[in-house]
């Protein structure tokens, strides 16, 4: 019994039977092409009726796909407008109320 010796060693594991299982590596070029597509095209979503496509970093709805009413888009900016505001004004008073107690 070693004093200070390495007493585990692990057993090694034995090599992989196969790299890869998929055959695509053996196949010709135009064949892996045609299986794997290089053509993607913009990447489109479908969410509750609204057909969305992403283009220059951006979702953009698709031409026709959006039928919203114009009344209720500018409704919604004002109040989005009006909570960002009220945001703002309840972060100032929290800050005023943490130098306050500090």
């Amino acid at each position: 019994m070693p004093l200070f010796g390495n007493t585990f060693s692990p057993k090694k594991t034995p090599p992989r039977k196969c790299a890869s299982l998929s055959s695509l590596h053996m196949l010709d070029r135009s064949i892996r092409e045609i299986e794997l597509g290089l053509e993607y095209g913009t990447p489109t979503v479908n969410l509750a009726g609204h057909s969305l496509k992403f283009e220059n970093g951006q979702w953009v709805a698709e031409s026709g796909s959006f039928t919203g009413d114009h009344r209720e888009m500018q409704r919604l900016r004002k109040r989005n407008q009006q909570l960002q505001e009220e945001n703002n004004l309840l972060r100032l008073k929290v800050d005023i109320l943490l130098d306050m107690v500090s």
